[in-house]
């Protein structure tokens, strides 16, 4: 959690508070521990609010998209909510694509086929007997609701759930009747940037959050990243590296054509009411799953260290692909992986600790290379000819993965900050406090881009500094 202060015009951002957080497995399947996290932002709030005793203007909560929580009558959560990368969906994919097909499904939302997308999961809550008509709010909004705002589904994350209307701000009636869901029990959807209520509870008796405005920025938190890119102009590219890497491109309308289908992109909402074209790549989460399994066999070793020791190593003569189905799911990672390579008919690797580095130096050259693929093809399928690569997010601290992403692409790669999503939390917001707000569109994306640039330009300058590649 981070706070933003303007300091004689100034801006200046001091992060307030990190806690851990990841899926925990259960007899009822993997699950967040929704409670806990909540628990997490009331303490950085105070912390926030500590610092801040002149007060806090407004709160803005992003995070990760297509997960949900049930509520009860008293709206209260039914349960720790799902994580999606639980097996439940599995099933329940094949199932709803014998009701709507794939490629109506695509052209109804323009949003990428991912089991782990809300609309699957809903499903399988279905299949699994769970009563309809539940009210479900995605995480970042429920946590938004808990500290004192309505029952809302900001636009961008709302349409990560392949549920929403291509190009619109309304949930696609067809979907929800197709598949038996029930259309009332879904939240109303909102632009991004809207005020939705205050800070209430205990957490408003503090001076500092009297008051305090409750803003919905980018929910989605790649969007939220993508809107904090100091970039102008149609030849330039992303990557929002994390647990997941998103690769894309920013449109100004939904981009559905047969190529864009078959080659399953997504047409994800923007803060303005852009699109974000883009195709979700298997990220730092697989070299995660494997650092995990190194530390279980006594083997454990630090990224900074790993890099520098697949520095020395040559290109592999053989590439493995990072996206393989089997990779994208938690546990027995590195056996995954020979599988694949002896599907191939290449030589597998054992657990030993010599060959820690040569693994990871697969899975960096694999994900350049899915890169490179999805850029080219974005190019192919846009008709722009990209120059520009902005990386954002965490996985930009990898500085093999950064520079051979440069050379397999051919593009001059740009460092952003490693928390560029609270940059673009910190410019919807302030957009939106400048009165840069609307109901139709939200938050103007030039106040965005404007804010943006003065708060992010600084970060991206300074990464330059650090490194060029």
């Amino acid at each position: 959690m981070s706070l933003l202060r303007l300091q004689q015009g100034q801006p200046q951002i001091q992060v307030m508070h990190r806690f851990p957080n990841g899926p925990i497995a259960t007899q009822d399947g993997l699950r967040w521990d929704i409670g806990r996290i909540f628990d997490g932002v009331k303490d950085g709030l105070r912390l926030c609010a500590d610092a801040a005793p002149e007060g806090i203007a407004s709160v803005g909560v992003d995070g990760w998209a297509v997960d949900y929580v049930r509520l009860d009558e008293n709206g209260e959560a039914l349960a720790d909510p799902f994580c999606h990368r639980d097996e439940r969906t599995q099933g329940a994919e094949k199932k709803v694509h014998e009701i709507i097909s794939p490629s109506r499904l695509y052209s109804l939302t323009g949003i990428q086929l991912l089991g782990l997308n809300t609309l699957y999961q809903l499903y399988a809550d279905k299949l699994a007997g769970g009563r309809p008509g539940t009210f479900w709010l995605n995480l970042p909004e429920y946590v938004t609701y808990r500290l004192g705002g309505r029952r809302v589904a900001e636009y961008t994350n709302a349409t990560h759930t392949q549920l929403v209307g291509l190009g619109g701000q309304e949930w696609c009636e067809e979907i929800f009747e197709s598949l038996g869901l029930d259309i009332s029990a879904a939240p109303k959807i909102v632009p991004s940037g809207s005020i939705v209520g205050s800070i209430g509870g205990d957490l408003s008796k503090l001076p500092a959050l009297r008051g305090t405005k409750l803003i919905v920025p980018a929910c989605h938190d790649t969007a939220s990243a993508i809107a904090a890119i100091p970039a102008s102009g149609e030849d330039w590219a992303f990557i929002s590296s994390g647990t997941w890497s998103l690769v894309g491109t920013v449109l100004k309308s939904p981009c559905v054509g047969d190529q864009a289908r078959e080659m399953n992109f997504t047409n994800l909402g923007g803060a303005g009411r852009s699109i974000c074209f883009l195709k979700n790549v298997n990220g730092m989460w697989l070299l995660r799953q494997c650092m995990d399994e190194w530390e279980e066999r006594g083997s454990a070793i630090s990224l900074s260290a790993l890099l520098q020791e697949c520095e020395a190593l040559p290109a592999p003569d053989y590439l493995i692909d990072v996206d393989d189905p089997p990779l994208t799911r938690p546990g027995g990672t590195l056996g995954k992986i020979n599988a694949q390579l002896q599907r191939a008919g290449r030589r597998t690797f054992s657990a030993e600790r010599r060959n820690i580095p040569v693994i990871a130096n697969l899975i960096f050259h694999g994900m350049a290379e899915r890169y490179a693929e999805v850029l080219r093809s974005i190019a192919t399928i846009t008709a722009k000819r990209l120059k520009r690569l902005f990386i954002v997010g965490g996985g930009g601290k990898n500085f093999l993965l950064n520079r051979l992403t440069a050379e397999r692409t051919g593009l001059e790669v740009l460092l952003g900050s490693t928390e560029s999503t609270t940059l673009g939390n910190f410019a919807i917001q302030m957009a939106t406090l400048q009165g840069s707000w609307n109901e139709t569109t939200g938050v103007a994306a030039s106040a965005v881009a404007r804010w943006a640039e003065e708060i992010a330009e600084p970060v991206f300058e300074e990464a330059r500094n650090r490194e060029t590649v």
